[in-house]
């Protein structure tokens, strides 16, 4: 800031009003009778409404100020409508083992997730309670198979023995609306073994759905967003629970992304938004691809 020189007060009095009006011209006062002087009255109301114009016009700049300080959303009347997204933070890719590239570039032929599969996790979004046994973490076969109607499980888990799974990492989190978020990561040794096990939790045609369905979950419909994800070399199958559905309802989608197939599954007491689950299976999908 820079500081400027307040400008040096004049002497006021009978003597310098009579230099100016000697200065412009007037009129020599006559010897021994005082100049006349303003009322002092006068000379007050002046300065009081000065006084009162500065305060008041400083009142409505600092308003104005602080007014365009303020975000939007923060001014009465101005906000913004949520459109129902969560407040994920900032997301940016793990970083790898010297000389491993990223699992869809050149050199990269087997389409090798060689980061940290933990580190692939989507964070939990602001304002979630975590899921105390879903933190972040590789998490047993069992954890994942529970996720799974129990006709289901006996068959998946021997696919899962027979191919040559690495790793299953896992986190999970609960929102203030009730809404019950896990991500599971399962990593095996090739894209063929992704790809298969994928085939096998799929198990039927796009119009029919999957065969393998989540716990509770007795009839299944597609979602309809699926193909408006564009993630380069990845795949997504999206499902909802199917009408009529019991007191919450489930959606949950796959993506199988080289080496690593990945299940998203939400549910919430009375209807599971889409707009969340599909914030929420987007940016999984872009931390894979």
């Amino acid at each position: 800031m820079t500081v400027t020189e307040q400008p040096t007060e004049q002497p006021t009095g009978p003597e310098t009003t009579a230099a100016a009006e000697s200065t412009a011209g007037a009129a020599e006062p006559v010897a021994g009778v005082p100049a006349p002087r303003r009322p002092r009255r006068v000379l007050w109301a002046v300065a009081r409404w000065t006084a009162a114009v500065v305060v008041c016009g400083g009142v409505g700049a600092g308003a104005a100020m602080g007014i365009t300080a303020l975000d939007r959303n923060d001014v009465p009347g101005l906000a913004t409508e949520s459109d129902g997204r969560w407040e994920y933070p900032e997301l940016r890719l793990p970083a790898l083992p010297v000389d491993r590239p990223r699992p869809f570039t050149d050199g990269n032929e087997g389409e090798i997730h060689y980061a940290d599969l933990r580190e692939l996790l989507l964070p939990a979004p602001a304002g979630a309670t975590p899921d105390p046994k879903l933190k972040g973490g590789f998490v047993p076969t069992d954890a994942y198979l529970s996720l799974y109607a129990k006709e289901s499980r006996g068959e998946l888990k021997q696919h899962l023995a027979d191919s040559t799974l690495r790793h299953i990492a896992a986190r999970g989190w609960t929102t203030p609306d009730g809404t019950r978020t896990s991500i599971h990561l399962l990593r095996f040794s090739s894209v063929a073994y992704a790809e298969a096990f994928k085939d096998v939790s799929l198990q039927a045609d796009a119009a029919d759905g999957p065969k393998a369905l989540p716990d509770g979950v007795e009839g299944v419909v597609m979602e309809n967003f699926a193909d408006d994800v564009d993630v380069a070399d990845t795949s997504l199958y999206a499902y909802a629970e199917k009408k009529p559905y019991g007191p919450e309802r489930v959606r949950w989608a796959y993506i199988q992304a080289g080496d690593t197939l990945a299940l998203i599954t939400q549910a919430r007491k009375g209807e599971a938004l889409v707009v969340p689950f599909q914030q929420t299976v987007t940016l999984q999908n872009q931390l894979l691809g």
